[in-house]
């Protein structure tokens, strides 16, 4: 297929974001984040700077216990919850049923970023879809992902997937070169498999929707490729659903801003060596006011 409509500023005028308002924590969205590993321990940070960074209020984290403690002192804003590590390195039955609660609980849930892939995987990610937040997956609940029936998902929102090339091959059951071949195809029938808005990630990205819409981006900078950022994208799209965005303008949003970062840590650092964790920070400077 051909690649999609370019995604520009210019394009985004029929996506606005909605309006900054006064007000606490409360009317700027709940977000919950479940994220990391023992190996992966930082990438729940990630997820939550980029999600602050883009305007959500209330923020809660939950990862493995083991490296809870070390979160909540590295991200203070945060409420952290930390649950029982099963011997795979995931979440055991009886954590994914008080995740499951706690999403229950949230405007809108990012839960994959560094997560490990275990057993649970799948009866998380059907939860999470059953419940009645916003998602958006990523990662590691993308390869054990299956398709639910949409009268029995929770949210009416569309839910956001966020796959590489393997993880959308992992989706739809075929070999990773088909993917590569032809990655708007991929995206389409992955987009009405799962009945959610997909970006195929790559150095040109492609969003696209259950209805057949393709946006394509090709900006950005070659330092983006580098570990941790596709957690900074995640968490964008979920700060800018908390804010009270749907899913689709939050992910054409996410994708362009986060180009856009990677763009201005060029002129500062060069176009490559900057660092994941340096991307959150460029995003209140270019969100439209």
């Amino acid at each position: 297929m051909k690649a999609g409509k370019p995604l520009t500023r210019a394009a985004l005028k029929k996506f606005p974001l909605p309006e900054i308002v006064d007000g606490d924590k409360e009317t700027k969205g709940r977000i919950l984040i479940i994220a990391g590993c023992r190996e992966l321990a930082g990438a729940a940070l990630l997820v939550a700077n980029a999600a602050m960074r883009s305007g959500a209020g209330k923020l809660r984290m939950a990862t493995v216990e083991n490296v809870a403690v070390g979160t909540s002192l590295e991200m203070p804003e945060a409420m952290v919850l930390g649950f029982e590590e099963a011997r795979d390195g995931g979440f055991t039955k009886a954590a994914v049923r008080c995740l499951l609660d706690e999403a229950g609980q949230s405007d809108v849930v990012v839960a994959g970023p560094g997560m490990a892939s275990a057993a649970t995987c799948e009866a998380l990610a059907s939860g999470l879809l059953r419940s009645s937040a916003a998602v958006v997956l990523d990662a590691a609940l993308l390869h054990s992902l299956k398709p639910l029936d949409e009268a029995k998902r929770g949210s009416d929102v569309l839910p956001v997937l966020l796959p590489h090339a393997g993880e959308l091959a992992s989706l739809l059951d075929c070999e990773e070169a088909e993917i590569e071949a032809d990655p708007v195809d991929g995206g389409h029938r992955a987009a009405e498999r799962y009945q959610a808005n997909v970006l195929v990630k790559g150095v040109t990205s492609h969003v696209v929707t259950p209805d057949g819409s393709t946006w394509s981006f090709s900006g950005g900078a070659p330092g983006l490729g580098v570990s941790g950022s596709g957690d900074t994208l995640a968490g964008i799209v979920g700060g800018l659903i908390a804010r009270g965005a749907d899913s689709l303008t939050a992910l054409l949003w996410a994708v362009l801003l986060h180009g856009e970062a990677g763009e201005a840590l060029t002129r500062k650092v060069g176009p490559i060596g900057f660092l994941a964790r340096e991307i959150p920070d460029e995003i209140p400077g270019l969100l439209p006011r």
